[in-house]
């Protein structure tokens, strides 16, 4: 039997998600990241849920998503109640998962060409 490499679309995505790393495409992460179709911006800085402030979210509106996935690690973690509304201030929706769950969510929103990010926490 031949094996095939089947690639999702001709756009950036999660092939593996673990504790300390996510694997994007052929690169391993292990410090958080930002995704869309595009891009990946490497070294966003937040290690954890509880530090995630309102300016952490500049580089997430530059790439102008209409949905925003938090993976917040191995474990769902809510941040705090005031952190969100710099997004839903501007009308953009924010959905909160673990990781795994994040990317798969990303790949769906991704393979039906919506202009999602997925903001993915790593402890590293």
């Amino acid at each position: 039997m031949e094996l095939s490499l089947q690639r999702p679309g001709n756009w950036l995505f999660v092939r593996h998600v673990d504790a300390d790393h996510i694997t994007v495409v052929d690169r391993m992460l292990r410090r958080s990241f930002l995704l869309c179709r595009e891009q990946c911006i490497e070294h966003w800085p937040v290690r954890d849920v509880a530090e995630l402030t309102a300016a952490h979210w500049d580089a997430v509106l530059a790439l102008q998503p209409e949905i925003v996935l938090l993976g917040t690690g191995a474990r769902q973690v809510f941040p705090a109640p005031g952190v969100l509304v710099a997004l839903q201030q501007r009308g953009i929706g924010c959905e909160v998962m673990a990781n795994a769950a994040c990317a798969r969510t990303y790949t769906v929103l991704s393979d039906e060409s919506r202009r999602v990010v997925a903001a993915f926490i790593l402890p590293g």
